[in-house]
């Protein structure tokens, strides 16, 4: 059975997300709103719409590579749970030396739609042991 991710317009000259092709696993996020980011600095981005994000998944806000590689923009805190319908936000992070502009309907990030397992949470006094233990950080090689 295909899953369907439900949009609700909040403004009513939003953009739907669309994909970029079909196998794409991404669907793109536009801006709803004409925004200017600073050198170094970061800017929460209107999207205009809202997700019903399909059951025992969750939405992952990711950058786009074309915006990452040409103006050095990334996305933050991007976790989008089932159960939220409010409006999409997006954290850009503007990580180069020059002035970022955005037009509304500018694609502006994607959204991943990804299975979870929501696992229940029990506190135990020891945990099994492994060949890696507490070893991290770089400890399995390069």
């Amino acid at each position: 059975m295909e899953e369907v991710l439900l949009v609700k317009k909040l403004a009513e000259d939003a953009t739907i997300p669309t994909r970029g092709s079909n196998y794409a696993a991404g669907i793109d996020l536009y801006s709803n709103t004409n925004f200017i980011i600073q050198p170094h600095d970061r800017f929460l981005v209107s999207t205009g719409i809202a997700v019903q994000i399909p059951h025992q998944c969750y939405g992952r806000i990711a950058p786009r590579s074309s915006l990452a590689l040409k103006y050095g923009i990334d996305v933050g805190g991007g976790v989008i749970d089932e159960d939220y319908r409010g409006e999409i936000k997006v954290i850009l992070f503007n990580h180069s030396n020059e002035i970022f502009n955005c037009r509304k309907g500018d694609r502006i990030a994607q959204l991943i739609i990804e299975r979870i397992s929501c696992c229940r949470i029990s506190e135990v006094k020891e945990l099994n042991e492994t060949d890696r233990g507490s070893n991290g950080f770089g400890s399995t090689g390069k």
